[in-house]
Protein backbone atom coordinates (compact mmCIF):
# COMPACT_ATOMS: atom_id res chain seq x y z
CA UNK A 1 0.00 0.00 0.00
CA UNK A 2 1.42 3.36 -1.05
CA UNK A 3 0.83 6.88 0.21
CA UNK A 4 -1.35 7.52 -2.85
CA UNK A 5 -3.49 4.47 -2.04
CA UNK A 6 -3.92 5.58 1.57
CA UNK A 7 -5.01 9.05 0.49
CA UNK A 8 -7.82 7.54 -1.62
CA UNK A 9 -8.80 5.17 1.21
CA UNK A 10 -8.99 8.09 3.66
CA UNK A 11 -11.00 10.30 1.30
CA UNK A 12 -13.43 7.44 0.67
CA UNK A 13 -13.84 6.73 4.40
CA UNK A 14 -14.54 10.39 5.05
CA UNK A 15 -17.04 11.05 2.25
CA UNK A 16 -18.62 7.85 0.84
CA UNK A 17 -21.55 5.88 2.27
CA UNK A 18 -20.03 2.77 3.89
CA UNK A 19 -21.98 0.12 1.99
CA UNK A 20 -19.14 -1.73 0.23
CA UNK A 21 -16.51 -4.09 1.59
CA UNK A 22 -13.81 -2.94 -0.81
CA UNK A 23 -10.55 -4.68 -1.65
CA UNK A 24 -7.46 -2.62 -0.90
CA UNK A 25 -6.39 -1.54 -4.36
CA UNK A 26 -7.19 1.62 -6.32
CA UNK A 27 -7.91 0.78 -9.95
CA UNK A 28 -6.90 3.34 -12.54
CA UNK A 29 -7.22 1.99 -16.09
CA UNK A 30 -7.56 -1.18 -18.13
CA UNK A 31 -6.69 -2.82 -21.43
CA UNK A 32 -8.40 -5.91 -22.78
CA UNK A 33 -8.84 -8.40 -19.91
CA UNK A 34 -6.33 -6.55 -17.71
CA UNK A 35 -6.84 -3.85 -15.09
CA UNK A 36 -4.11 -1.65 -13.60
CA UNK A 37 -3.97 0.13 -10.25
CA UNK A 38 -2.60 3.61 -9.61
CA UNK A 39 0.79 2.10 -8.75
CA UNK A 40 1.02 0.41 -12.15
CA UNK A 41 0.36 -3.14 -10.92
CA UNK A 42 -1.34 -5.36 -13.50
CA UNK A 43 -4.24 -7.72 -12.79
CA UNK A 44 -6.06 -10.28 -14.91
CA UNK A 45 -9.67 -9.20 -14.46
CA UNK A 46 -11.91 -12.25 -14.03
CA UNK A 47 -14.73 -10.23 -12.46
CA UNK A 48 -15.22 -7.85 -15.38
CA UNK A 49 -16.88 -5.15 -13.30
CA UNK A 50 -19.33 -7.84 -12.09
CA UNK A 51 -20.18 -9.20 -15.56
CA UNK A 52 -20.25 -5.71 -17.09
CA UNK A 53 -17.10 -5.34 -19.20
CA UNK A 54 -18.05 -7.99 -21.75
CA UNK A 55 -15.67 -6.57 -24.37
CA UNK A 56 -12.89 -5.95 -21.88
CA UNK A 57 -11.31 -2.60 -21.09
CA UNK A 58 -10.48 0.05 -23.69
CA UNK A 59 -12.16 -1.84 -26.55
CA UNK A 60 -11.43 0.50 -29.49
CA UNK A 61 -14.81 0.40 -31.31
CA UNK A 62 -16.63 0.98 -28.01
CA UNK A 63 -14.37 3.85 -26.98
CA UNK A 64 -14.69 5.42 -30.44
CA UNK A 65 -18.50 5.17 -30.44
CA UNK A 66 -18.74 6.72 -26.96
CA UNK A 67 -16.39 9.58 -27.88
CA UNK A 68 -18.20 10.23 -31.16
CA UNK A 69 -21.62 10.30 -29.48
CA UNK A 70 -20.35 12.46 -26.60
CA UNK A 71 -19.22 15.09 -29.10
CA UNK A 72 -22.65 15.02 -30.77
CA UNK A 73 -25.06 14.74 -27.83
CA UNK A 74 -24.90 12.97 -24.49
CA UNK A 75 -28.50 13.46 -23.40
CA UNK A 76 -31.74 14.91 -24.69
CA UNK A 77 -34.53 13.23 -22.62
CA UNK A 78 -37.10 10.72 -23.78
CA UNK A 79 -39.48 13.45 -24.94
CA UNK A 80 -37.65 13.19 -28.28
CA UNK A 81 -36.53 10.43 -30.62
CA UNK A 82 -32.89 9.52 -31.16
CA UNK A 83 -31.38 7.25 -33.79
CA UNK A 84 -29.14 5.49 -31.23
CA UNK A 85 -32.09 4.48 -29.04
CA UNK A 86 -34.30 3.42 -31.96
CA UNK A 87 -31.48 1.25 -33.33
CA UNK A 88 -30.74 -0.38 -29.96
CA UNK A 89 -34.41 -1.17 -29.33
CA UNK A 90 -34.84 -2.64 -32.82
CA UNK A 91 -31.77 -4.85 -32.41
CA UNK A 92 -32.95 -6.19 -29.04
CA UNK A 93 -36.42 -6.90 -30.36
CA UNK A 94 -34.98 -8.82 -33.29
CA UNK A 95 -32.58 -10.80 -31.11
CA UNK A 96 -35.17 -11.66 -28.47
CA UNK A 97 -38.21 -12.46 -30.57
CA UNK A 98 -40.18 -10.16 -28.26
CA UNK A 99 -41.93 -7.00 -29.40
CA UNK A 100 -41.16 -3.92 -27.31
CA UNK A 101 -38.15 -2.60 -25.38
CA UNK A 102 -37.73 -0.04 -22.62
CA UNK A 103 -34.41 1.37 -21.41
CA UNK A 104 -33.52 2.36 -17.86
CA UNK A 105 -30.20 2.91 -16.12
CA UNK A 106 -29.59 -0.30 -14.19
CA UNK A 107 -30.62 -3.86 -13.57
CA UNK A 108 -32.75 -2.87 -10.60
CA UNK A 109 -34.64 -0.39 -12.79
CA UNK A 110 -35.10 -3.04 -15.46
CA UNK A 111 -36.62 -5.44 -12.93
CA UNK A 112 -38.70 -2.68 -11.36
CA UNK A 113 -40.12 -1.93 -14.80
CA UNK A 114 -40.80 -5.62 -15.44
CA UNK A 115 -42.70 -5.87 -12.16
CA UNK A 116 -44.74 -2.81 -13.07
CA UNK A 117 -45.72 -4.00 -16.54
CA UNK A 118 -46.57 -7.45 -15.17
CA UNK A 119 -48.83 -5.96 -12.51
CA UNK A 120 -50.48 -3.63 -15.03
CA UNK A 121 -51.14 -6.48 -17.46
CA UNK A 122 -52.47 -8.76 -14.72
CA UNK A 123 -54.71 -5.97 -13.42
CA UNK A 124 -56.31 -5.79 -16.87
CA UNK A 125 -57.30 -9.44 -16.45
CA UNK A 126 -58.27 -9.37 -12.77
CA UNK A 127 -57.65 -6.50 -10.30
CA UNK A 128 -56.78 -9.08 -7.61
CA UNK A 129 -54.23 -10.92 -9.78
CA UNK A 130 -51.09 -9.56 -8.11
CA UNK A 131 -48.93 -12.36 -6.65
CA UNK A 132 -45.33 -12.40 -7.89
CA UNK A 133 -43.30 -15.53 -7.19
CA UNK A 134 -39.51 -15.45 -7.12
CA UNK A 135 -36.84 -17.86 -5.89
CA UNK A 136 -34.87 -18.25 -2.70
CA UNK A 137 -31.22 -17.24 -3.21
CA UNK A 138 -32.23 -14.94 -6.07
CA UNK A 139 -31.00 -11.41 -6.53
CA UNK A 140 -33.08 -8.86 -8.44
CA UNK A 141 -31.89 -5.45 -7.23
CA UNK A 142 -31.80 -2.95 -4.39
CA UNK A 143 -34.87 -0.77 -4.90
CA UNK A 144 -37.61 -1.56 -2.39
CA UNK A 145 -39.65 -3.68 -4.85
CA UNK A 146 -36.68 -5.54 -6.35
CA UNK A 147 -35.19 -6.00 -2.88
CA UNK A 148 -38.47 -7.63 -1.86
CA UNK A 149 -38.38 -9.86 -4.93
CA UNK A 150 -34.85 -10.93 -3.91
CA UNK A 151 -35.17 -14.19 -2.01
CA UNK A 152 -32.41 -13.53 0.52
CA UNK A 153 -33.80 -12.34 3.87
CA UNK A 154 -30.56 -10.70 5.02
CA UNK A 155 -31.00 -8.08 2.29
CA UNK A 156 -34.42 -7.20 3.73
CA UNK A 157 -33.27 -6.50 7.29
CA UNK A 158 -33.97 -2.95 8.42
CA UNK A 159 -35.86 -1.89 5.29
CA UNK A 160 -39.41 -2.85 6.23
CA UNK A 161 -42.26 -2.65 5.75
CA UNK A 162 -41.70 -4.26 2.37
CA UNK A 163 -44.32 -4.30 -0.38
CA UNK A 164 -46.96 -7.03 -0.27
CA UNK A 165 -47.58 -9.64 -2.93
CA UNK A 166 -44.24 -11.47 -3.15
CA UNK A 167 -43.79 -15.19 -2.52
CA UNK A 168 -40.63 -17.35 -2.64
CA UNK A 169 -40.01 -20.90 -3.79
CA UNK A 170 -36.90 -23.04 -4.11
CA UNK A 171 -35.23 -22.82 -7.51
CA UNK A 172 -35.54 -26.05 -9.52
CA UNK A 173 -38.54 -27.29 -7.47
CA UNK A 174 -41.51 -27.44 -9.85
CA UNK A 175 -43.81 -29.14 -7.37
CA UNK A 176 -43.32 -26.37 -4.82
CA UNK A 177 -43.91 -23.72 -7.48
CA UNK A 178 -47.16 -25.33 -8.57
CA UNK A 179 -48.34 -25.53 -4.96
CA UNK A 180 -47.89 -21.76 -4.65
CA UNK A 181 -49.60 -20.77 -7.91
CA UNK A 182 -53.22 -19.89 -8.52
CA UNK A 183 -55.35 -17.73 -10.78
CA UNK A 184 -54.18 -14.79 -8.61
CA UNK A 185 -50.56 -15.29 -9.67
CA UNK A 186 -49.42 -12.32 -11.71
CA UNK A 187 -45.92 -13.48 -12.66
CA UNK A 188 -43.06 -15.84 -11.92
CA UNK A 189 -39.74 -13.95 -11.80
CA UNK A 190 -36.60 -16.09 -12.12
CA UNK A 191 -32.97 -15.59 -12.98
CA UNK A 192 -32.36 -17.90 -15.92
CA UNK A 193 -29.08 -18.71 -14.17
CA UNK A 194 -28.79 -17.62 -10.54
CA UNK A 195 -25.64 -15.53 -10.27
CA UNK A 196 -25.21 -13.68 -6.99
CA UNK A 197 -26.87 -16.53 -5.09
CA UNK A 198 -24.09 -18.95 -6.03
CA UNK A 199 -24.21 -19.73 -9.79
CA UNK A 200 -27.06 -22.23 -10.06
CA UNK A 201 -28.25 -23.44 -13.47
CA UNK A 202 -31.75 -24.80 -14.16
CA UNK A 203 -32.27 -28.56 -13.90
CA UNK A 204 -33.30 -30.33 -17.12
CA UNK A 205 -36.95 -29.59 -17.82
CA UNK A 206 -37.31 -27.03 -15.04
CA UNK A 207 -37.77 -23.88 -17.12
CA UNK A 208 -40.05 -25.75 -19.54
CA UNK A 209 -42.17 -26.75 -16.56
CA UNK A 210 -42.28 -23.18 -15.28
CA UNK A 211 -43.42 -22.01 -18.70
CA UNK A 212 -46.28 -24.54 -18.70
CA UNK A 213 -47.40 -23.51 -15.21
CA UNK A 214 -47.40 -19.84 -16.18
CA UNK A 215 -49.52 -20.65 -19.22
CA UNK A 216 -51.90 -22.72 -17.07
CA UNK A 217 -52.51 -19.86 -14.65
CA UNK A 218 -52.29 -17.02 -17.21
CA UNK A 219 -49.25 -15.65 -15.37
CA UNK A 220 -46.32 -13.94 -17.04
CA UNK A 221 -42.91 -15.60 -17.08
CA UNK A 222 -40.18 -13.02 -16.39
CA UNK A 223 -36.55 -13.98 -16.88
CA UNK A 224 -33.95 -11.83 -15.15
CA UNK A 225 -30.90 -12.04 -17.44
CA UNK A 226 -29.11 -9.07 -15.96
CA UNK A 227 -26.07 -11.23 -15.20
CA UNK A 228 -26.59 -14.30 -17.41
CA UNK A 229 -27.56 -12.44 -20.60
CA UNK A 230 -25.54 -10.59 -23.26
CA UNK A 231 -23.71 -13.72 -24.42
CA UNK A 232 -22.42 -14.86 -21.04
CA UNK A 233 -24.01 -18.31 -21.27
CA UNK A 234 -22.74 -18.87 -24.82
CA UNK A 235 -26.08 -17.70 -26.23
CA UNK A 236 -27.04 -14.06 -26.45
CA UNK A 237 -29.99 -14.73 -24.16
CA UNK A 238 -29.48 -17.57 -21.71
CA UNK A 239 -33.08 -18.69 -22.22
CA UNK A 240 -32.12 -19.69 -25.76
CA UNK A 241 -29.87 -22.32 -24.22
CA UNK A 242 -32.87 -23.92 -22.54
CA UNK A 243 -35.43 -23.51 -25.32
CA UNK A 244 -37.90 -21.49 -23.28
CA UNK A 245 -39.20 -18.05 -24.27
CA UNK A 246 -40.35 -15.61 -21.57
CA UNK A 247 -43.05 -12.95 -21.69
CA UNK A 248 -40.63 -10.41 -20.24
CA UNK A 249 -36.83 -10.44 -20.04
CA UNK A 250 -34.58 -7.98 -18.23
CA UNK A 251 -31.02 -6.99 -19.12
CA UNK A 252 -28.33 -4.63 -17.83
CA UNK A 253 -24.67 -5.12 -16.81
CA UNK A 254 -22.92 -5.98 -20.11
CA UNK A 255 -25.50 -4.38 -22.40
CA UNK A 256 -23.40 -1.25 -23.02
CA UNK A 257 -19.98 -2.67 -22.18
CA UNK A 258 -19.59 -0.54 -19.05
CA UNK A 259 -21.82 2.48 -19.67
CA UNK A 260 -24.82 2.34 -17.29
CA UNK A 261 -27.97 1.00 -18.96
CA UNK A 262 -30.78 -1.42 -18.22
CA UNK A 263 -33.61 -2.75 -20.35
CA UNK A 264 -36.69 -4.89 -20.30
CA UNK A 265 -38.33 -6.47 -23.31
CA UNK A 266 -41.88 -7.74 -23.53
CA UNK A 267 -44.67 -8.81 -25.85
CA UNK A 268 -47.16 -6.59 -27.62
CA UNK A 269 -49.95 -8.07 -25.47
CA UNK A 270 -48.25 -6.89 -22.27
CA UNK A 271 -47.05 -3.60 -23.75
CA UNK A 272 -50.55 -2.73 -24.96
CA UNK A 273 -51.72 -2.20 -21.37
CA UNK A 274 -49.18 0.61 -20.85
CA UNK A 275 -49.95 4.20 -21.85
CA UNK A 276 -47.97 7.47 -21.76
CA UNK A 277 -47.26 8.35 -18.15
CA UNK A 278 -47.44 4.79 -16.80
CA UNK A 279 -43.65 4.48 -16.76
CA UNK A 280 -40.67 6.64 -17.61
CA UNK A 281 -37.09 7.68 -16.98
CA UNK A 282 -35.01 10.83 -17.36
CA UNK A 283 -31.63 9.30 -18.19
CA UNK A 284 -32.55 5.81 -19.38
CA UNK A 285 -31.74 5.04 -23.00
CA UNK A 286 -29.91 8.30 -23.56
CA UNK A 287 -27.90 8.64 -26.79
CA UNK A 288 -24.53 7.97 -25.12
CA UNK A 289 -25.63 4.75 -23.42
CA UNK A 290 -27.42 3.52 -26.53
CA UNK A 291 -24.44 4.30 -28.78
CA UNK A 292 -22.37 2.06 -26.51
CA UNK A 293 -25.11 -0.59 -26.46
CA UNK A 294 -25.18 -0.65 -30.25
CA UNK A 295 -21.50 -1.65 -30.33
CA UNK A 296 -22.21 -4.54 -27.96
CA UNK A 297 -25.32 -5.52 -29.94
CA UNK A 298 -23.31 -5.54 -33.17
CA UNK A 299 -20.49 -7.59 -31.66
CA UNK A 300 -21.64 -10.13 -29.07
CA UNK A 301 -24.43 -11.82 -31.10
CA UNK A 302 -22.03 -12.74 -33.91
CA UNK A 303 -21.80 -16.56 -34.18
CA UNK A 304 -18.01 -16.60 -33.93
CA UNK A 305 -18.09 -14.45 -30.80
CA UNK A 306 -20.63 -16.69 -29.07
CA UNK A 307 -18.71 -19.79 -30.15
CA UNK A 308 -15.63 -18.33 -28.49
CA UNK A 309 -17.59 -17.97 -25.23
CA UNK A 310 -18.80 -21.58 -25.51
CA UNK A 311 -15.31 -22.90 -26.26
CA UNK A 312 -13.44 -20.98 -23.58
CA UNK A 313 -16.23 -21.52 -21.06
CA UNK A 314 -16.18 -25.29 -21.60
CA UNK A 315 -12.41 -25.33 -21.23
CA UNK A 316 -12.60 -23.18 -18.08
CA UNK A 317 -15.18 -25.46 -16.46
CA UNK A 318 -13.15 -28.57 -17.32
CA UNK A 319 -10.07 -27.05 -15.68
CA UNK A 320 -12.08 -26.09 -12.60
CA UNK A 321 -13.26 -29.69 -12.34
CA UNK A 322 -9.64 -30.82 -12.45
CA UNK A 323 -8.87 -28.37 -9.66
CA UNK A 324 -11.76 -29.88 -7.69
CA UNK A 325 -10.24 -33.33 -8.13
CA UNK A 326 -6.96 -31.99 -6.80
CA UNK A 327 -8.55 -30.26 -3.79
CA UNK A 328 -11.65 -32.33 -2.92
CA UNK A 329 -11.69 -31.14 0.68
CA UNK A 330 -11.80 -27.49 -0.42
CA UNK A 331 -13.91 -27.46 -3.60
CA UNK A 332 -17.35 -28.98 -3.05
CA UNK A 333 -18.91 -28.40 -6.49
CA UNK A 334 -18.28 -26.67 -9.81
CA UNK A 335 -21.33 -25.07 -11.45
CA UNK A 336 -22.31 -22.87 -14.37
CA UNK A 337 -22.11 -22.65 -18.12
CA UNK A 338 -20.32 -20.45 -20.65
CA UNK A 339 -18.47 -17.71 -18.80
CA UNK A 340 -20.65 -17.63 -15.71
CA UNK A 341 -18.99 -20.23 -13.50
CA UNK A 342 -18.78 -20.95 -9.80
CA UNK A 343 -16.69 -23.15 -7.54
CA UNK A 344 -18.41 -23.78 -4.22
CA UNK A 345 -15.92 -24.06 -1.37
CA UNK A 346 -16.17 -25.85 1.96
CA UNK A 347 -14.77 -22.72 3.64
CA UNK A 348 -15.41 -18.96 3.30
CA UNK A 349 -13.77 -17.57 0.18
CA UNK A 350 -12.84 -13.95 0.85
CA UNK A 351 -9.31 -14.70 2.06
CA UNK A 352 -8.68 -16.77 -1.06
CA UNK A 353 -9.86 -13.85 -3.20
CA UNK A 354 -7.40 -11.56 -1.39
CA UNK A 355 -4.54 -14.02 -1.83
CA UNK A 356 -5.25 -14.37 -5.55
CA UNK A 357 -5.44 -10.58 -5.84
CA UNK A 358 -1.96 -10.34 -4.35
CA UNK A 359 -0.73 -12.70 -7.07
CA UNK A 360 -2.22 -10.56 -9.84
CA UNK A 361 -5.80 -11.62 -10.60
CA UNK A 362 -9.21 -10.18 -9.74
CA UNK A 363 -11.73 -12.88 -8.84
CA UNK A 364 -14.84 -12.77 -6.69
CA UNK A 365 -16.58 -14.62 -3.91
CA UNK A 366 -20.37 -14.62 -3.71
CA UNK A 367 -22.79 -16.26 -1.28
CA UNK A 368 -19.93 -16.40 1.20
CA UNK A 369 -18.20 -19.48 -0.18
CA UNK A 370 -18.57 -19.56 -3.97
CA UNK A 371 -15.71 -18.38 -6.15
CA UNK A 372 -17.56 -16.74 -9.05
CA UNK A 373 -15.94 -16.20 -12.44
CA UNK A 374 -17.66 -13.68 -14.75
CA UNK A 375 -14.75 -12.29 -16.80
CA UNK A 376 -14.79 -10.30 -20.04
CA UNK A 377 -16.09 -12.53 -22.82
CA UNK A 378 -12.87 -11.99 -24.79
CA UNK A 379 -10.62 -13.98 -22.43
CA UNK A 380 -8.51 -16.81 -23.82
CA UNK A 381 -7.73 -20.32 -22.63
CA UNK A 382 -4.20 -19.16 -21.85
CA UNK A 383 -5.56 -16.48 -19.53
CA UNK A 384 -7.81 -19.07 -17.89
CA UNK A 385 -4.73 -21.20 -17.23
CA UNK A 386 -2.92 -18.19 -15.77
CA UNK A 387 -5.68 -17.41 -13.28
CA UNK A 388 -6.19 -21.04 -12.29
CA UNK A 389 -2.45 -21.38 -11.73
CA UNK A 390 -2.64 -18.51 -9.24
CA UNK A 391 -5.57 -20.17 -7.46
CA UNK A 392 -3.69 -23.48 -7.45
CA UNK A 393 -0.75 -21.74 -5.80
CA UNK A 394 -3.01 -20.33 -3.08
CA UNK A 395 -5.23 -23.30 -2.16
CA UNK A 396 -2.63 -25.48 -0.37
CA UNK A 397 -2.55 -22.84 2.37
CA UNK A 398 -6.17 -23.75 3.21
CA UNK A 399 -5.87 -27.54 3.15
Amino acid sequence: MTESDQKVFDEDAGAYLPVFSRYKIVLDHGEGPYAYDIDGNKYLDFLGGIAVNVLGHDYPPLVTAIAHQARKMIHCSNLYYTRAQADAAAKLVKLSGLDKAFFGNSGAEANEGAIKVARKYAHSLDPEKSQIISAWNSFHGRTIATLTATGQPHYHEGFGPLPDGFTYVHYNDLAELESMMSDKTCAVLLETIQGEGGVYTPAPGYLEGVRKLCDKYHALLIFDEIQAGIGRSGKFFAYEKYGVKPDVVTLAKGLAGGVPIGAFLTTDAVASTMKPGDHGTTFGGNPLACAAANVVLDTVPQPEFLQHVETVGSYFKAQLLKLQEKYPTLIKEVRGTGLILGAELTIPGRDIVNDVLAKGAIINCTAGNVLRFIPPLIITEEQVDEVLSMIDDVLPKYC
